[in-house]
Protein backbone atom coordinates (compact mmCIF):
# COMPACT_ATOMS: atom_id res chain seq x y z
CA UNK A 1 0.00 0.00 0.00
CA UNK A 2 2.86 2.58 0.47
CA UNK A 3 3.81 1.78 -2.85
CA UNK A 4 0.84 2.70 -3.91
CA UNK A 5 0.40 5.82 -2.41
CA UNK A 6 3.77 7.33 -3.72
CA UNK A 7 2.56 6.63 -6.99
CA UNK A 8 -0.22 8.00 -6.58
CA UNK A 9 1.58 11.14 -5.43
CA UNK A 10 4.28 11.47 -8.41
CA UNK A 11 0.67 10.69 -10.57
CA UNK A 12 -0.65 13.87 -9.68
CA UNK A 13 1.10 16.46 -11.89
CA UNK A 14 0.68 14.06 -14.98
CA UNK A 15 -3.26 13.98 -13.88
CA UNK A 16 -4.38 14.73 -17.37
CA UNK A 17 -2.19 12.50 -19.15
CA UNK A 18 -4.56 9.52 -16.67
CA UNK A 19 -7.53 11.13 -17.87
CA UNK A 20 -6.94 10.97 -21.39
CA UNK A 21 -5.67 7.41 -21.07
CA UNK A 22 -8.67 6.42 -19.71
CA UNK A 23 -10.85 7.54 -21.99
CA UNK A 24 -8.97 6.13 -24.80
CA UNK A 25 -9.52 2.80 -23.13
CA UNK A 26 -12.63 1.89 -24.25
CA UNK A 27 -12.32 -0.04 -27.61
CA UNK A 28 -10.48 -3.17 -28.00
CA UNK A 29 -7.48 -1.83 -30.27
CA UNK A 30 -5.66 -4.94 -28.72
CA UNK A 31 -6.85 -7.47 -31.58
CA UNK A 32 -5.38 -5.13 -34.10
CA UNK A 33 -2.89 -2.34 -33.81
CA UNK A 34 -3.07 -2.48 -29.63
CA UNK A 35 0.16 -0.61 -29.08
CA UNK A 36 -0.82 3.40 -29.67
CA UNK A 37 0.90 5.46 -31.72
CA UNK A 38 4.60 4.12 -30.57
CA UNK A 39 3.70 0.68 -32.94
CA UNK A 40 3.32 2.25 -36.44
CA UNK A 41 6.59 -0.18 -37.67
CA UNK A 42 4.83 -3.33 -35.90
CA UNK A 43 8.23 -2.85 -33.02
CA UNK A 44 6.04 -1.27 -30.61
CA UNK A 45 8.11 -0.03 -27.40
CA UNK A 46 6.85 1.99 -24.00
CA UNK A 47 7.68 5.58 -24.10
CA UNK A 48 6.80 6.23 -20.30
CA UNK A 49 8.27 9.75 -20.97
CA UNK A 50 8.87 11.43 -17.72
CA UNK A 51 9.79 8.40 -16.24
CA UNK A 52 12.51 8.33 -14.24
CA UNK A 53 15.45 5.34 -14.92
CA UNK A 54 18.36 6.73 -14.15
CA UNK A 55 18.69 4.10 -11.91
CA UNK A 56 19.29 0.50 -12.82
CA UNK A 57 17.11 -2.13 -11.29
CA UNK A 58 16.39 -5.85 -11.62
CA UNK A 59 12.83 -7.07 -12.26
CA UNK A 60 11.94 -10.21 -11.13
CA UNK A 61 9.32 -12.38 -12.73
CA UNK A 62 7.34 -15.37 -10.96
CA UNK A 63 6.56 -18.00 -13.30
CA UNK A 64 5.22 -21.77 -13.32
CA UNK A 65 7.33 -24.45 -14.63
CA UNK A 66 10.57 -26.41 -14.50
CA UNK A 67 13.25 -24.41 -14.87
CA UNK A 68 15.52 -25.26 -18.31
CA UNK A 69 18.96 -26.45 -17.77
CA UNK A 70 20.59 -26.74 -21.38
CA UNK A 71 21.61 -22.89 -20.56
CA UNK A 72 19.39 -21.76 -23.80
CA UNK A 73 17.38 -19.97 -21.15
CA UNK A 74 19.97 -17.87 -20.41
CA UNK A 75 21.32 -16.83 -23.75
CA UNK A 76 17.76 -15.81 -25.04
CA UNK A 77 16.91 -13.65 -21.38
CA UNK A 78 20.45 -12.22 -21.55
CA UNK A 79 19.33 -10.93 -25.70
CA UNK A 80 16.49 -9.90 -23.93
CA UNK A 81 18.04 -7.65 -21.27
CA UNK A 82 20.31 -5.93 -23.82
CA UNK A 83 16.98 -4.11 -25.08
CA UNK A 84 15.76 -3.39 -21.62
CA UNK A 85 18.71 -1.92 -20.80
CA UNK A 86 19.13 0.30 -23.43
CA UNK A 87 15.53 1.30 -22.93
CA UNK A 88 14.30 1.41 -19.39
CA UNK A 89 17.56 0.64 -17.31
CA UNK A 90 16.57 -2.68 -15.96
CA UNK A 91 16.65 -5.85 -16.46
CA UNK A 92 14.21 -9.93 -16.01
CA UNK A 93 15.16 -12.47 -13.66
CA UNK A 94 12.77 -15.30 -13.76
CA UNK A 95 11.97 -17.01 -10.61
CA UNK A 96 10.22 -20.61 -11.67
CA UNK A 97 8.15 -22.13 -9.30
CA UNK A 98 8.65 -25.97 -10.34
CA UNK A 99 6.00 -28.73 -11.42
CA UNK A 100 6.46 -30.47 -8.13
CA UNK A 101 3.94 -29.34 -5.67
CA UNK A 102 3.59 -26.52 -7.51
CA UNK A 103 0.07 -25.01 -5.93
CA UNK A 104 1.82 -25.06 -2.54
CA UNK A 105 4.94 -23.97 -3.55
CA UNK A 106 3.08 -20.61 -5.72
CA UNK A 107 1.13 -19.83 -3.02
CA UNK A 108 3.66 -19.59 -0.49
CA UNK A 109 5.34 -18.18 -2.32
CA UNK A 110 3.03 -15.40 -2.64
CA UNK A 111 2.41 -15.54 0.99
CA UNK A 112 5.84 -15.12 1.97
CA UNK A 113 6.48 -11.65 1.69
CA UNK A 114 9.19 -11.56 -0.62
CA UNK A 115 9.81 -8.62 -2.91
CA UNK A 116 8.01 -9.65 -6.16
CA UNK A 117 8.20 -8.17 -8.90
CA UNK A 118 5.67 -9.38 -11.67
CA UNK A 119 4.07 -12.69 -10.87
CA UNK A 120 2.08 -14.89 -13.47
CA UNK A 121 -1.77 -15.20 -12.51
CA UNK A 122 -4.67 -17.30 -13.26
CA UNK A 123 -7.89 -16.53 -12.10
CA UNK A 124 -9.30 -20.16 -12.74
CA UNK A 125 -6.40 -22.28 -11.99
CA UNK A 126 -3.82 -20.15 -9.39
CA UNK A 127 -6.19 -19.03 -7.20
CA UNK A 128 -5.81 -15.38 -8.26
CA UNK A 129 -8.77 -13.93 -6.39
CA UNK A 130 -8.43 -15.83 -3.06
CA UNK A 131 -4.53 -14.62 -2.95
CA UNK A 132 -5.63 -10.87 -3.99
CA UNK A 133 -7.90 -11.48 -1.02
CA UNK A 134 -4.52 -12.19 0.96
CA UNK A 135 -2.74 -8.75 -0.10
CA UNK A 136 -0.73 -10.21 -2.69
CA UNK A 137 -0.75 -8.38 -5.31
CA UNK A 138 -0.49 -3.97 -5.70
CA UNK A 139 -3.43 -2.01 -6.66
CA UNK A 140 -2.63 -0.78 -10.33
CA UNK A 141 -4.72 1.89 -11.09
CA UNK A 142 -2.80 4.77 -10.81
CA UNK A 143 0.01 3.13 -12.14
CA UNK A 144 -0.81 1.69 -15.23
CA UNK A 145 -1.46 4.64 -17.64
CA UNK A 146 1.41 6.10 -16.53
CA UNK A 147 3.69 2.83 -16.58
CA UNK A 148 2.29 0.86 -18.62
CA UNK A 149 0.75 3.15 -21.37
CA UNK A 150 0.25 1.19 -24.18
CA UNK A 151 -0.82 -1.95 -22.56
CA UNK A 152 -3.20 0.11 -21.07
CA UNK A 153 -4.63 2.24 -23.94
CA UNK A 154 -5.24 -1.51 -25.66
CA UNK A 155 -7.42 -2.89 -23.49
CA UNK A 156 -11.26 -2.15 -23.37
CA UNK A 157 -12.51 -1.13 -20.27
CA UNK A 158 -14.74 -4.13 -19.96
CA UNK A 159 -11.99 -6.24 -19.70
CA UNK A 160 -10.16 -3.72 -17.24
CA UNK A 161 -13.69 -4.34 -15.31
CA UNK A 162 -13.00 -8.19 -15.21
CA UNK A 163 -9.41 -7.81 -13.47
CA UNK A 164 -10.52 -6.00 -10.40
CA UNK A 165 -10.26 -7.20 -7.17
CA UNK A 166 -12.64 -5.08 -4.55
CA UNK A 167 -12.68 -2.09 -7.33
CA UNK A 168 -9.23 -2.04 -8.44
CA UNK A 169 -7.41 -3.31 -10.96
CA UNK A 170 -4.83 -6.11 -9.36
CA UNK A 171 -3.81 -7.78 -12.92
CA UNK A 172 -3.35 -7.62 -16.53
CA UNK A 173 -5.53 -9.94 -18.33
CA UNK A 174 -4.55 -12.26 -21.40
CA UNK A 175 -7.23 -10.87 -23.15
CA UNK A 176 -5.58 -10.67 -26.84
CA UNK A 177 -4.40 -14.07 -27.13
CA UNK A 178 -6.84 -16.89 -28.88
CA UNK A 179 -6.15 -20.73 -27.29
CA UNK A 180 -8.42 -23.14 -26.06
CA UNK A 181 -7.25 -25.09 -23.11
CA UNK A 182 -10.50 -27.05 -22.76
CA UNK A 183 -9.48 -30.64 -21.62
CA UNK A 184 -9.34 -33.76 -23.00
CA UNK A 185 -8.01 -37.44 -23.62
CA UNK A 186 -5.67 -37.78 -26.26
CA UNK A 187 -5.11 -41.79 -28.02
CA UNK A 188 -3.87 -43.14 -30.52
CA UNK A 189 -6.23 -43.37 -33.92
CA UNK A 190 -4.43 -46.26 -35.10
CA UNK A 191 -5.26 -48.17 -32.48
CA UNK A 192 -8.51 -47.57 -31.78
CA UNK A 193 -9.13 -48.42 -35.77
CA UNK A 194 -7.51 -52.07 -35.06
CA UNK A 195 -10.12 -52.10 -31.49
CA UNK A 196 -13.18 -51.68 -33.66
CA UNK A 197 -13.78 -48.01 -33.40
CA UNK A 198 -14.14 -45.99 -36.15
CA UNK A 199 -15.73 -42.80 -35.33
CA UNK A 200 -14.38 -39.88 -32.92
CA UNK A 201 -14.50 -41.05 -28.79
CA UNK A 202 -17.38 -39.56 -27.40
CA UNK A 203 -17.69 -40.99 -23.80
CA UNK A 204 -15.65 -42.36 -21.63
CA UNK A 205 -17.05 -45.84 -22.07
CA UNK A 206 -15.56 -45.61 -25.28
CA UNK A 207 -12.23 -44.85 -24.20
CA UNK A 208 -12.37 -47.80 -21.75
CA UNK A 209 -13.12 -50.05 -24.63
CA UNK A 210 -9.85 -48.50 -26.17
CA UNK A 211 -7.46 -49.22 -23.09
CA UNK A 212 -8.94 -52.55 -22.82
CA UNK A 213 -7.86 -53.62 -26.27
CA UNK A 214 -4.38 -52.19 -25.43
CA UNK A 215 -4.25 -54.38 -22.39
CA UNK A 216 -5.54 -57.17 -24.37
CA UNK A 217 -3.29 -57.23 -27.37
CA UNK A 218 0.10 -55.43 -26.27
CA UNK A 219 1.22 -56.58 -23.85
CA UNK A 220 4.61 -54.38 -23.99
CA UNK A 221 2.31 -51.37 -23.46
CA UNK A 222 0.39 -49.77 -20.49
CA UNK A 223 -2.58 -48.82 -21.66
CA UNK A 224 -2.22 -45.56 -19.78
CA UNK A 225 1.00 -44.90 -17.38
CA UNK A 226 -0.89 -42.42 -15.49
CA UNK A 227 1.36 -40.76 -12.87
CA UNK A 228 0.96 -39.32 -9.83
CA UNK A 229 -0.85 -36.48 -9.65
CA UNK A 230 -3.34 -37.62 -12.24
CA UNK A 231 -6.51 -35.63 -12.28
CA UNK A 232 -9.71 -36.77 -14.30
CA UNK A 233 -12.22 -35.58 -11.94
CA UNK A 234 -13.36 -32.42 -13.36
CA UNK A 235 -13.36 -33.93 -16.93
CA UNK A 236 -15.66 -36.73 -16.16
CA UNK A 237 -17.84 -33.89 -14.67
CA UNK A 238 -18.25 -32.40 -17.82
CA UNK A 239 -19.10 -35.06 -19.62
CA UNK A 240 -21.76 -35.95 -17.69
CA UNK A 241 -23.60 -33.68 -16.33
CA UNK A 242 -24.27 -30.17 -17.61
CA UNK A 243 -22.69 -28.65 -14.80
CA UNK A 244 -20.05 -25.06 -14.66
CA UNK A 245 -16.68 -25.26 -13.34
CA UNK A 246 -16.19 -21.84 -10.79
CA UNK A 247 -13.15 -20.08 -10.49
CA UNK A 248 -12.71 -21.36 -6.63
CA UNK A 249 -9.82 -23.37 -5.66
CA UNK A 250 -10.27 -26.74 -3.85
CA UNK A 251 -6.79 -28.24 -3.58
CA UNK A 252 -6.83 -31.60 -5.73
CA UNK A 253 -10.26 -32.03 -6.64
CA UNK A 254 -12.92 -29.21 -7.38
CA UNK A 255 -15.98 -29.67 -5.26
CA UNK A 256 -18.49 -26.84 -6.08
CA UNK A 257 -19.82 -26.12 -9.45
CA UNK A 258 -23.19 -24.69 -10.79
CA UNK A 259 -26.09 -26.38 -11.82
CA UNK A 260 -25.91 -25.30 -15.70
CA UNK A 261 -25.16 -22.84 -18.28
CA UNK A 262 -29.09 -21.79 -17.52
CA UNK A 263 -29.02 -22.22 -14.28
CA UNK A 264 -25.39 -20.46 -14.35
CA UNK A 265 -26.20 -18.73 -10.43
CA UNK A 266 -27.15 -21.91 -8.96
CA UNK A 267 -24.35 -23.58 -6.79
CA UNK A 268 -24.00 -27.35 -6.28
CA UNK A 269 -21.43 -29.85 -6.01
CA UNK A 270 -21.13 -33.37 -8.32
CA UNK A 271 -19.08 -34.93 -5.29
CA UNK A 272 -23.00 -35.13 -3.34
CA UNK A 273 -24.36 -36.61 -6.59
CA UNK A 274 -24.41 -40.11 -8.37
CA UNK A 275 -21.82 -38.94 -10.84
CA UNK A 276 -19.20 -38.81 -7.72
CA UNK A 277 -19.51 -42.53 -7.04
CA UNK A 278 -19.91 -43.45 -11.12
CA UNK A 279 -16.70 -42.26 -11.61
CA UNK A 280 -15.23 -43.57 -8.34
CA UNK A 281 -16.13 -47.26 -9.77
CA UNK A 282 -15.02 -46.63 -13.09
CA UNK A 283 -11.72 -45.42 -11.82
CA UNK A 284 -11.09 -48.73 -9.79
CA UNK A 285 -12.44 -50.57 -12.37
CA UNK A 286 -9.63 -49.58 -14.68
CA UNK A 287 -7.25 -50.04 -11.97
CA UNK A 288 -8.31 -53.40 -11.14
CA UNK A 289 -8.06 -54.60 -15.02
CA UNK A 290 -4.62 -52.68 -15.10
CA UNK A 291 -4.54 -49.94 -17.18
CA UNK A 292 -1.97 -48.03 -15.19
CA UNK A 293 0.78 -48.95 -13.32
CA UNK A 294 -0.13 -50.88 -9.68
CA UNK A 295 2.37 -47.96 -8.07
CA UNK A 296 0.33 -45.47 -10.05
CA UNK A 297 0.35 -43.46 -6.77
CA UNK A 298 4.08 -42.87 -6.74
CA UNK A 299 4.71 -43.20 -10.57
CA UNK A 300 6.82 -40.29 -11.11
CA UNK A 301 7.88 -41.45 -14.69
CA UNK A 302 6.82 -39.07 -18.09
CA UNK A 303 3.52 -40.39 -19.82
CA UNK A 304 4.33 -37.97 -22.37
CA UNK A 305 7.12 -39.38 -23.27
CA UNK A 306 6.01 -43.36 -23.18
CA UNK A 307 3.30 -42.24 -25.61
CA UNK A 308 6.30 -41.14 -27.76
CA UNK A 309 7.90 -44.12 -27.64
CA UNK A 310 4.75 -46.11 -28.15
CA UNK A 311 5.23 -47.30 -24.58
CA UNK A 312 1.74 -45.73 -23.61
CA UNK A 313 -1.76 -45.20 -25.24
CA UNK A 314 -3.17 -42.62 -23.84
CA UNK A 315 -2.55 -38.35 -22.29
CA UNK A 316 -4.60 -36.00 -20.77
CA UNK A 317 -4.28 -32.66 -21.29
CA UNK A 318 -5.38 -29.41 -23.05
CA UNK A 319 -6.28 -28.83 -26.92
CA UNK A 320 -3.34 -26.55 -26.94
CA UNK A 321 -0.98 -29.27 -26.25
CA UNK A 322 -2.80 -31.67 -28.73
CA UNK A 323 -2.11 -29.47 -31.65
CA UNK A 324 1.46 -29.95 -31.06
CA UNK A 325 1.35 -33.60 -29.97
CA UNK A 326 -0.16 -34.39 -32.57
CA UNK A 327 2.72 -33.14 -34.98
CA UNK A 328 5.42 -34.69 -32.28
CA UNK A 329 3.33 -38.17 -32.44
CA UNK A 330 3.35 -38.34 -36.51
CA UNK A 331 7.15 -38.06 -36.18
CA UNK A 332 7.76 -40.60 -33.45
CA UNK A 333 5.46 -42.83 -34.31
CA UNK A 334 4.11 -42.63 -37.47
CA UNK A 335 1.06 -43.34 -38.47
CA UNK A 336 -0.86 -43.28 -35.30
CA UNK A 337 -2.97 -40.38 -36.12
CA UNK A 338 -3.30 -38.86 -32.64
CA UNK A 339 -6.66 -37.95 -31.69
CA UNK A 340 -8.54 -36.26 -29.23
CA UNK A 341 -11.80 -36.72 -27.10
CA UNK A 342 -12.45 -33.65 -25.70
CA UNK A 343 -14.66 -34.14 -22.09
CA UNK A 344 -17.46 -31.33 -23.22
CA UNK A 345 -18.31 -33.69 -26.55
CA UNK A 346 -19.89 -35.89 -24.35
CA UNK A 347 -23.18 -33.62 -23.79
CA UNK A 348 -21.87 -30.66 -25.59
CA UNK A 349 -23.69 -28.34 -23.00
CA UNK A 350 -20.80 -26.91 -20.91
CA UNK A 351 -18.02 -25.55 -22.94
CA UNK A 352 -17.43 -21.83 -22.49
CA UNK A 353 -14.76 -20.04 -23.73
CA UNK A 354 -11.40 -19.06 -22.19
CA UNK A 355 -11.71 -16.56 -19.43
CA UNK A 356 -9.61 -13.75 -20.23
CA UNK A 357 -8.32 -14.21 -16.62
CA UNK A 358 -6.68 -17.42 -17.28
CA UNK A 359 -3.10 -16.24 -18.14
CA UNK A 360 -2.06 -12.45 -16.84
CA UNK A 361 0.49 -10.75 -15.36
CA UNK A 362 0.27 -8.91 -11.33
CA UNK A 363 2.37 -6.85 -9.87
CA UNK A 364 3.55 -7.75 -6.12
CA UNK A 365 2.38 -6.34 -3.30
CA UNK A 366 5.75 -5.91 -1.60
CA UNK A 367 7.49 -5.51 -5.36
CA UNK A 368 10.20 -2.02 -4.92
CA UNK A 369 10.08 -1.27 -8.45
CA UNK A 370 6.13 -1.39 -9.70
CA UNK A 371 6.99 1.35 -11.92
CA UNK A 372 9.92 -0.62 -13.83
CA UNK A 373 8.08 -3.57 -13.63
CA UNK A 374 5.31 -2.33 -15.35
CA UNK A 375 7.80 -0.60 -18.01
CA UNK A 376 9.08 -4.40 -18.44
CA UNK A 377 6.21 -5.74 -19.00
CA UNK A 378 4.94 -3.06 -20.99
CA UNK A 379 8.01 -3.86 -23.33
CA UNK A 380 7.28 -7.65 -23.40
CA UNK A 381 3.67 -7.48 -24.55
CA UNK A 382 4.34 -4.31 -27.24
CA UNK A 383 7.60 -5.06 -28.44
CA UNK A 384 8.00 -7.15 -31.19
CA UNK A 385 12.01 -8.18 -30.56
CA UNK A 386 11.49 -8.92 -27.11
CA UNK A 387 8.04 -10.13 -27.34
CA UNK A 388 9.56 -13.44 -29.76
CA UNK A 389 13.07 -13.86 -27.65
CA UNK A 390 10.70 -14.76 -24.74
CA UNK A 391 7.96 -16.80 -26.60
CA UNK A 392 10.64 -18.41 -29.37
CA UNK A 393 13.80 -17.98 -28.56
CA UNK A 394 16.52 -16.28 -30.60
CA UNK A 395 16.04 -16.69 -34.74
CA UNK A 396 18.61 -19.03 -36.35
CA UNK A 397 19.25 -21.35 -32.86
CA UNK A 398 16.13 -22.09 -31.57
CA UNK A 399 13.89 -21.34 -35.06
CA UNK A 400 14.09 -20.11 -38.11
CA UNK A 401 11.23 -18.66 -40.92
CA UNK A 402 10.05 -20.55 -43.61
CA UNK A 403 6.56 -19.48 -45.16
CA UNK A 404 5.82 -17.48 -42.65
CA UNK A 405 6.08 -20.29 -40.63
CA UNK A 406 8.72 -21.32 -37.41
CA UNK A 407 10.13 -24.28 -37.98
CA UNK A 408 13.80 -25.89 -36.74
CA UNK A 409 16.92 -24.98 -38.16
CA UNK A 410 18.99 -27.48 -39.81
CA UNK A 411 20.99 -29.45 -37.17
CA UNK A 412 18.45 -28.44 -34.10
CA UNK A 413 19.05 -30.88 -31.19
CA UNK A 414 16.32 -30.03 -28.55
CA UNK A 415 18.37 -31.30 -25.83
CA UNK A 416 21.45 -28.99 -26.73
CA UNK A 417 19.26 -26.07 -28.26
CA UNK A 418 15.71 -26.24 -26.74
CA UNK A 419 14.23 -23.63 -24.95
CA UNK A 420 10.80 -22.06 -23.17
CA UNK A 421 10.47 -19.43 -20.71
CA UNK A 422 6.92 -20.69 -19.44
CA UNK A 423 5.32 -16.96 -20.32
CA UNK A 424 2.02 -17.20 -19.95
CA UNK A 425 1.10 -13.93 -19.02
CA UNK A 426 0.70 -11.41 -21.81
CA UNK A 427 0.91 -13.42 -25.11
CA UNK A 428 -1.17 -10.97 -28.08
CA UNK A 429 -2.42 -13.00 -31.35
CA UNK A 430 -0.72 -9.85 -33.26
CA UNK A 431 2.91 -10.78 -32.62
CA UNK A 432 2.49 -14.67 -32.74
CA UNK A 433 4.28 -16.61 -35.28
CA UNK A 434 2.63 -19.89 -36.44
CA UNK A 435 4.73 -23.04 -36.29
CA UNK A 436 4.99 -25.94 -38.17
CA UNK A 437 5.17 -28.00 -35.27
CA UNK A 438 1.05 -27.16 -34.47
CA UNK A 439 -1.35 -29.35 -36.25
CA UNK A 440 -2.79 -27.44 -39.43
CA UNK A 441 -5.91 -29.34 -39.15
CA UNK A 442 -6.77 -28.27 -35.91
CA UNK A 443 -8.92 -25.07 -37.15
CA UNK A 444 -11.14 -27.45 -39.34
CA UNK A 445 -11.56 -29.93 -36.87
CA UNK A 446 -11.45 -29.24 -32.85
CA UNK A 447 -11.86 -25.22 -33.24
CA UNK A 448 -14.46 -25.66 -35.77
CA UNK A 449 -16.04 -28.39 -33.28
CA UNK A 450 -15.99 -25.89 -30.32
CA UNK A 451 -17.25 -23.30 -32.30
CA UNK A 452 -20.56 -24.41 -32.88
CA UNK A 453 -21.31 -25.28 -28.78
CA UNK A 454 -19.31 -22.74 -27.25
CA UNK A 455 -20.93 -20.47 -24.65
CA UNK A 456 -19.60 -17.11 -23.25
CA UNK A 457 -17.45 -17.25 -20.20
CA UNK A 458 -19.85 -16.01 -17.41
CA UNK A 459 -18.07 -15.91 -14.20
CA UNK A 460 -14.97 -13.13 -15.29
CA UNK A 461 -16.59 -10.57 -12.81
CA UNK A 462 -17.02 -12.87 -10.24
CA UNK A 463 -14.99 -12.54 -7.30
CA UNK A 464 -15.51 -15.12 -4.31
CA UNK A 465 -14.60 -13.39 -0.88
CA UNK A 466 -13.31 -16.29 0.86
CA UNK A 467 -12.75 -14.40 4.23
CA UNK A 468 -16.23 -15.72 5.89
CA UNK A 469 -15.03 -19.30 5.13
CA UNK A 470 -11.09 -19.25 4.98
CA UNK A 471 -11.00 -21.55 7.49
CA UNK A 472 -13.40 -24.03 6.08
CA UNK A 473 -12.01 -23.69 2.49
CA UNK A 474 -8.30 -24.49 3.97
CA UNK A 475 -9.83 -27.95 5.59
CA UNK A 476 -11.78 -28.89 2.37
CA UNK A 477 -8.56 -28.09 0.20
CA UNK A 478 -6.85 -31.08 2.96
CA UNK A 479 -9.45 -33.71 2.57
CA UNK A 480 -9.15 -33.51 -1.27
CA UNK A 481 -5.62 -33.70 -1.35
CA UNK A 482 -5.19 -36.83 1.29
CA UNK A 483 -7.98 -38.67 0.13
CA UNK A 484 -8.54 -37.69 -4.05
CA UNK A 485 -5.98 -39.26 -5.32
CA UNK A 486 -6.33 -42.83 -4.52
CA UNK A 487 -10.23 -42.04 -5.83
CA UNK A 488 -8.37 -40.48 -9.07
CA UNK A 489 -6.47 -43.69 -9.44
CA UNK A 490 -8.91 -46.38 -8.29
CA UNK A 491 -6.49 -46.80 -5.34
CA UNK A 492 -9.38 -45.93 -2.43
CA UNK A 493 -10.58 -49.65 -2.03
CA UNK A 494 -14.62 -50.12 -2.36
CA UNK A 495 -15.58 -47.36 -3.89
CA UNK A 496 -18.64 -46.42 -2.12
CA UNK A 497 -17.19 -46.79 1.20
CA UNK A 498 -14.59 -44.24 -0.04
CA UNK A 499 -17.15 -41.91 -1.54
CA UNK A 500 -19.01 -41.94 1.35
CA UNK A 501 -15.90 -41.13 3.22
CA UNK A 502 -15.09 -38.62 1.64
CA UNK A 503 -18.25 -36.45 1.43
CA UNK A 504 -18.57 -37.37 5.23
CA UNK A 505 -14.72 -35.84 5.93
CA UNK A 506 -16.06 -32.70 3.63
CA UNK A 507 -18.88 -31.91 5.45
CA UNK A 508 -16.57 -31.95 8.98
CA UNK A 509 -14.46 -29.75 6.86
CA UNK A 510 -16.96 -27.52 6.62
CA UNK A 511 -18.83 -28.23 3.31
CA UNK A 512 -22.30 -26.99 4.00
CA UNK A 513 -20.99 -23.05 5.24
CA UNK A 514 -19.08 -23.16 2.43
CA UNK A 515 -22.01 -23.99 0.06
CA UNK A 516 -24.28 -21.22 1.86
CA UNK A 517 -21.51 -18.70 1.24
CA UNK A 518 -20.71 -19.50 -1.96
CA UNK A 519 -24.43 -18.91 -2.91
CA UNK A 520 -25.04 -16.07 -0.94
CA UNK A 521 -22.60 -14.38 -2.92
CA UNK A 522 -23.58 -16.23 -6.06
CA UNK A 523 -27.02 -14.73 -5.67
CA UNK A 524 -25.75 -11.19 -5.29
CA UNK A 525 -23.26 -11.43 -8.38
CA UNK A 526 -26.62 -12.38 -10.61
CA UNK A 527 -27.74 -9.30 -9.39
CA UNK A 528 -25.04 -7.12 -10.37
CA UNK A 529 -25.30 -8.21 -13.74
CA UNK A 530 -28.68 -7.82 -14.16
CA UNK A 531 -30.05 -11.39 -13.60
CA UNK A 532 -29.03 -12.32 -17.20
Amino acid sequence: MTHWKKALSLLLVGVMMLVLAACGSGGKEGAGSGSGGNASNGKGTSANKGADTSKFVKVSYLVLGDKPKNGQFEKVLAEVNKIMKEKINAELEWKWIEWADWQTKYNLALASGEAVDLITIGTDWLDTWGNAQRGAFMNLDDLLPKYAQETWKSIPKEDWDESKFGGKIVLIPENDYTQWVNHGFFYRGDWAKEAGITEPIKDWEGIEKYLQYIKDHKPEVIPWDAASGTQTWGGFTQSYTDELELPISTGFLPVFTTKSYDERYTVTSPVFEDVFLKYATMMKSWADKGFWREDALNNKNNNRDALKAGLSGLDQHHTQTFSGLRVDMDKAQPGSELQMFPFARTRSTNLMELSITHGGTSVGAHSKNPERALMAYDLIRNNEQIYHLINYGIEGVQYELKDGKRTRPAGYDDAKDGFYADFWGGRVDKFEIPSVSTWDQIEETLYAEYDKIKKPYVYGQFVFDKTPVEAELTAISQVTGELGPAIVLGKAGDPAKAVEEFRSKLKQAGYDKVLAELQKQMDAYKTQMGGK
